[in-house]
């Protein structure tokens, strides 16, 4: 099978790879009610942002959604985040932490 995108197969095509590279991703935390912290991950555009947050959910053992081209996990992972994102395959230089 075939990428729709670039025409290869499935498994030359790299247009993920590429389209991970050019993110401008923004993490955030924020403070939700009865006091609980969230953080945010906002910016992912053109990947599979289930997959990402099923990813960053069982690294950071935690609970979250991915609902409206961002994911939010419980807690305070700021620290963490563009040392797992860069794993991931992000660029270090197009990764926010604010």
């Amino acid at each position: 099978m075939n990428c729709p995108r670039c025409g290869l197969p499935k498994e030359l095509c790299v247009c993920e790879e590429m389209t991970k590279e050019a993110q401008r991703i923004r993490v955030t935390s924020d403070r939700r009610t009865y006091g609980k912290v969230v953080t945010i991950i906002d910016g992912l555009r053109d990947v599979d942002i289930e997959k990402i947050a099923k990813e960053l959910k069982r690294r950071l053992a935690c609970g979250g959604t991915a609902k409206n081209n961002r994911i939010e996990l419980q807690g305070d992972h700021l620290n963490k985040m563009k040392d797992i994102l860069i794993e991931m395959g992000f660029s270090e230089d197009m990764i926010e932490i604010s």
